[in-house]
């Protein structure tokens, strides 16, 4: 498995992907946009912002990973990643793979003490990947999530540098 940066080859996939219902499952919105909509998002997303197509060894794009920087003040900012895979694609280690190389990468790259992650609190599949990455589950933020007409609960999970320790899948090069 291996992550590359999306780039504009990529436009025509992404843009089915994020109105594709099923390709976020019941625990996401899908945000339909235009074509021209996600090209303009894309060439405009903040430096903080990387999305990554995630192929299998073969080429075969089958999800997508994304790590960016939330805000809160100049002084507090955190690193969250996220990730979606087509519904055929799940159940093979694809996310817990993936997510295991973002955090090395992150790690690696950047001079932080933490990367958190969020997900429905009902969707324990996404959870369990977490949990064998590393992340330990912070608690509950209620109503964070406007989903399929709704307001729903998050659980918010971290992995702190000290518990990372060493790359699992990446090299100090």
């Amino acid at each position: 498995m291996n992550l590359k940066i999306a780039e504009k080859e990529d436009l025509p996939l992404l843009w089915e992907w994020m109105n594709d219902s099923k390709f976020y499952g019941e625990h996401f919105s899908p945000m339909p946009r235009t074509r021209t909509e996600v090209e303009k998002t894309l060439e405009n997303i903040p430096l903080e912002y990387t999305t990554f197509i995630v192929e299998k060894k073969d080429g075969t794009k089958v999800g997508v990973m994304v790590h960016f920087t939330v805000f809160v003040a100049p002084w507090r900012r955190t690193v969250e990643i996220g990730y979606a895979l087509l519904p055929r694609e799940r159940g093979k280690g694809y996310c817990t793979e993936g997510a295991k190389i973002m955090v090395d990468y992150l790690f690696l790259s950047k001079d932080i003490p933490c990367i958190q992650a969020t997900t429905d609190v009902d969707n324990a599949v996404s959870q369990k990947v977490l949990e064998k990455v590393g992340f330990k589950k912070e608690g509950i933020l209620r109503k964070r999530w406007f989903m399929n007409g709704g307001w729903k609960d998050v659980a918010m999970f971290s992995i702190l540098r000290e518990e990372w320790k060493e790359p699992r899948i990446l090299t100090k090069t």
